[in-house]
Order: C-alpha cells, then structure tokens, then sequence
C-alpha cells in the first residue's frame, strides 16, 4: 500500500503512496491515518494526511524513526478494507452574480456560459481528499474535466467565508475569510467549520462525498438566518 517510508527532518515520518492523486489512492491514506490515530502509539503527536502522503511528527525522546517505521509497516490494510461507506453531505450554493465573484472570467477562459459551466459543476458527487490550510477548509475532486481552469494570476487579499471555488481538478469551501486565489462561482450559507461545536467541528471529513445544489439568494438569506 505505501510505496516507501523515509525520514522528513529528526522526527517525522514521511509515508509516501505514490504520485497519482485519486480517490483509491487518498482513501489508503485516509484508512492508515484512521489506523495509526487508533492505534495511539506512544510518541506520535501529530498526523496529517494530504491526497497521496501521510506526515507523522514524533517524540524522540519516546519512539525514533526505526520503531515507528516497524509499527507502520505492521499495519495491514487490505483491498476490501479500503472500499469505504462515508456521508454524502449535500451542500446549497447560491450562484446568483453577487456570489459567482468569477463567473465572467470563468466563462471567457472556458468559453462557456454561466449555464453550461453550473450545469457541469452542479449535482454531481465530490470526492473529499483532504481538509486544510484554513481550518475545516475541504480539498473536494474531481470536477468535470471543461470547467478545470488554474488559479487567479492575483490572488485576492479576503475571499469571502462560504465562498464556493474551483481550480484545476479540486473545488473548495472557504470556512473563513481568507486570502485566496480560486475561482469563485458561488456561495453556501452552510457553516462548514464550528468551533463551538466540540463533538464535531467540522462538516466535512477525509473520505466524504459532496454534492453542491443551488439554491436563489432568498433561500440564501433564510439558511444563512438559521446558521
């Protein structure tokens, strides 16, 4: 399952899966994250997983590299392990011109209209890879392969919390005001990440499906009420 496990720095493990980003490739990561957090090896004291490698920082002064590696190697997943039944989280997403921050630049680069890239984007089920930069912020792929366009040559100093983007393969949600650089389409009034909430901060997990509904900005403003 994991293609080499080499030293990054004094104390860290780094765990490599290879250089395709995929949804059978991330959800090995995710299941020897689940594996290793479950284990609660001593010495471990941070684990983060992205689309095809897993970090993990430890204490020398409890475990080193050679022991941890043993423990890692140890672990045994196989193919029926890695096929995963996760929620399908539904998200609203108003698209109306206020929200849709780059829908005019999206459709000269694509050339397509703003119907036809909604229509390529929306009801379709998204993959989650990750969660990150920002807290709660999730990494969601793969988007159709004609709405893929790259970054913002200039990325915008605050992008707006609930933001809803595309870049390249990925689409994402903004959980706070950020800097940013992805290409906006959209607006959700569902929070993603709740930091009073201590059970479960966040909506969104490694492992997840998602799929983006749109909804007119009058649904918009009553959700956001609720929230």
């Amino acid at each position: 399952m994991i293609k080499n496990i080499s030293n990054l720095g004094d104390a860290a493990l780094y765990c490599d899966f290879g250089n395709e980003v995929n949804q059978k490739t991330n959800i090995k990561v995710i299941k020897y994250f689940e594996n290793i957090k479950n284990l609660k090896i001593k010495g471990i004291n941070n684990i983060t997983p992205s689309y095809n490698k897993l970090i993990i920082s430890f204490d020398l002064n409890v475990i080193n590299f050679t022991e941890l590696k043993k423990k890692i190697e140890d672990i045994n997943i196989s193919e029926k392990d890695i096929k995963q039944d996760h929620k399908l989280i539904k998200i609203p997403t108003c698209c109306d011109d206020e929200f849709a921050l780059d829908i005019e630049r999206l459709s000269s680069k694509l050339k397509l209209s703003k119907k036809e890239i909604l229509e390529k984007y929306l009801n379709k089920e998204y993959f989650c890879y990750m969660t990150g930069f920002i807290a709660g912020m999730p990494f969601l792929g793969d988007i159709h392969k004609k709405i893929r366009l790259e970054r913002l040559e200039t990325p915008r100093v605050k992008v707006p919390k609930g933001a809803v983007g595309i870049t390249e393969q990925f689409t994402n949600i903004y959980t706070f005001e950020s800097p940013g650089g992805w290409n906006i389409l959209g607006s959700t009034p569902i929070k993603i990440f709740d930091q009073k909430n201590e059970k479960q901060p966040i909506l969104i997990n490694p492992g997840d499906t998602v799929l983006f509904y749109e909804i007119n900005k009058k649904e918009y403003i009553k959700l956001n009420e609720k929230e």
